[in-house]
């Protein structure tokens, strides 16, 4: 296991390069497909259900909610994808460097709900089109939706670039699908027209309108964002910066676009054929899908209906399980084996459509589809709050901190989503009261967790303005004094290396090496920097682990020196499996042994977690002792 901070989605960080002396235009379209990947998430099935619902209960009345929603969507993708650009942190990162460690236990707990909400529903519409198209009994379908993990493992080992160019695929394929629709409907133009002047008729309206918004700006794709655009490398001056966020957000529009038509299509498509026919309770997918061939006299129409379905549950699922390395990373700081990691990410999201499924039957999806939503909607305020004060924040954007128009635009935006979250959390818990046999079990439980939400809310809106420099915990542990033993014995090693992590387990290692060297013997003690910061600018960094880190290793060199020991340093950057064995074979070093330290892991954890001892012994030609602690 790693705790310290690296790269996010190291595995594809900055593995595009932007060449710099080329044409406009192929720089343009180096820098285009982070927003098509974040696009599926806002064409997936959870869409699919709160757009059926509005449509076919209210006709066009709610398209103004999907361009709003795409509006809304459009801004904030573009102020997490300048985080990205800039601080080289995903949101899930600069949280956990600015609020306390409990906070962000919380915030990533809610991240996870998020995701493995999103990922229910894209699990079931996957599974539901599957069922459509072949006839797989549902549980079989999502058992089958666990295939995409070792497709996105495929992918990812064949580079960023063929993800989305995949991913593309797919969003063309639901693109030409309702395309195909919508020339089967035949529309009402002036209808349409009509549906974007903004209208709520009733609180059912409210419920899918706020379905709609958690639908369209989902949190996982902030977090997802902020860190897809890291996989590209440019020039890091003022200029290419600016370049970057330019044609990012010119990426964004498109693609965000495109996935407005995507929606709009849909509710249309509901409200063309099921509406207008009176039928105004269709919001299951399977039984759009039935209605649509007779309705609209052809069985193509069901045929791409299902396509564009498995085409968006598979295209989200690979995104989704993406998000979820990033928050599992950024908040915990938690780097495992990536298959493990993808597993785990995608169980959270089959087990609960498997009970689903077995406990409500299959009859329940349309209903847990659209919840699925709502749950997204009450998640967000908890992404775009931090999200707003990270770019706004000059010490960590620079001269990139956002305008005070684009400031009141974003606070605006989300006072409105929690405005409306907020309603619907008090209309949903004083019907409850209203209708329970025994309304003191909301009081107990559901009352205090609305207020617990609140609460967290409140918290991080003001601590950032309150706390302007969030003093961070010691990362290491501080060892005041080496113990050294008295030296036996014949001394054979004359050069040795100590690679160090200022563990308690650094006082064996340090005690072995004196006893094997005497005080003959010329030792390096070795240790890597990982954190970003670090790893972009070496020595010139300036982030608190990397000065502590410097102060440490001098601290160790000055204390054995002053023991009569002849000592060096050697402090790197990157990765301790790349790092440490190009210290011992680089020219020059002619080291007699190695010592590095173990944290006894068993083989589980060692087959989940990976191990740099093993990682290093196969890649130096000297010995190597290993310390346990």
């Amino acid at each position: 296991m790693n705790t310290k901070n690296s790269h996010s989605l190291e595995e594809v960080h900055e593995s595009v390069n932007i060449v710099q002396n080329t044409s406009v235009w192929k720089k343009i379209l180096a820098f285009f497909g982070p927003a098509y990947m974040i696009s599926v998430g806002y064409m997936d099935p959870g869409n699919w259900a709160t757009d059926l619902a509005g449509g076919s209960q209210f006709g066009y009345k709610l398209l103004w909610v999907l361009l709003m929603s795409n509006i809304m969507a459009l801004l904030l993708q573009s102020l997490s994808a300048r985080l990205g650009i800039v601080s080289r942190r995903d949101l899930a990162q600069a949280s956990r460097e600015t609020y306390p460690k409990g906070v962000n236990y919380i915030l990533y707990g809610l991240a996870e709900i998020a995701i493995a909400a999103c990922d229910l529903a894209e699990v079931l519409g996957m599974a539901i089109g599957l069922q459509l198209l072949f006839d797989i009994p549902l549980l079989w379908g999502v058992s089958i939706t666990m295939l995409d993990t070792f497709l996105l493992l495929f992918l990812l080992n064949k580079g960023i670039k063929k993800m989305e160019a995949f991913i593309i695929a797919l969003i063309g394929i639901i693109g030409f699908s309702f395309l195909a629709e919508m020339f089967f409907a035949k529309p009402q133009m002036g209808e349409i027209v009509k549906g974007l002047v903004p209208e709520i008729p009733n609180s059912a309206a409210l419920y899918i309108a706020i379905g709609i918004i958690g639908a369209t700006v989902m949190p996982h794709n902030l977090y997802l964002h902020s860190s897809l655009v890291q996989t590209r490398k440019f020039d890091r001056t003022f200029k290419g910066i600016k370049q970057a966020i330019r044609y990012n957000f010119v990426d964004s529009l498109i693609a965000l676009n495109l996935a407005f038509f995507v929606n709009a299509a849909i509710l249309i498509l509901a409200a063309a054929t099921f509406f207008n026919n009176g039928m105004h309770e269709v919001a299951d997918i399977q039984d759009a899908h039935q209605l649509l061939a007779p309705l609209l006299g052809t069985d193509w129409a069901s045929v791409l209906f299902a396509l564009a379905l498995i085409a968006a549950g598979q295209s989200s699922t690979i995104t989704g399980t993406l998000a979820g390395q990033i928050v599992m990373e950024g908040y915990l700081s938690l780097r495992i084996q990536p298959w493990v990691r993808r597993i785990v990410t995608r169980l959270l999201a089959i087990v609960p459509a498997f009970i689903a499924i077995v406990y409500l039957g299959e009859d329940a999806t349309g209903e847990l589809l659209l919840l699925s939503q709502v749950i997204l909607s009450l998640q967000l305020g908890f992404a775009i709050i931090p999200l707003i004060h990270f770019v706004s924040d000059k010490e960590k954007m620079n001269e990139f901190a956002i305008g005070t128009v684009t400031k009141i635009a974003s606070w605006a935006i989300a006072l409105v989503i929690v405005g409306l979250n907020a309603k619907l959390v008090f209309d949903e818990i004083t019907g409850w009261v209203d209708t329970s046999e025994n309304p003191v079990y909301i009081w107990v439980f559901v009352v205090p967790l609305a207020l617990g939400a609140s609460a967290l809310l409140l918290y991080i809106i003001f601590r950032p303005l309150i706390h302007k420099k969030h003093k961070q915990e010691k990362l290491v542990p501080h060892i005041d004094a080496i113990i050294v033993n008295d030296e036996n014995g014949i001394k054979e090693y004359r050069k040795i290396a100590l690679a160090l992590d200022f563990s308690k387990t650094d006082t064996r290692a340090i005690s072995s090496a004196l006893q094997m060297g005497g005080k003959e013997a010329e030792y390096t003690l070795i240790h890597i920097v990982e954190t970003v910061g670090a790893m972009m600018y070496g020595d010139q960094a300036h982030d608190y682990e990397t000065s502590s880190d410097k102060d440490y290793l001098k601290a160790y060199k000055k204390s054995l020196e002053q023991k009569g020991y002849k000592v060096a340093t050697e402090l790197s950057f990157g990765s301790p499996k790349k790092q440490i064995p190009a210290i011992i074979n680089k020219e020059g070093g002619n080291y007699d042994i190695l010592i590095l330290g173990a944290h006894g892991h068993n083989w589980l954890k060692d087959l989940i977690f990976g191990t740099t001892v093993d990682a290093v012994r196969h890649k130096v030609d000297i010995p190597v002792l290993i310390i346990k602690d």
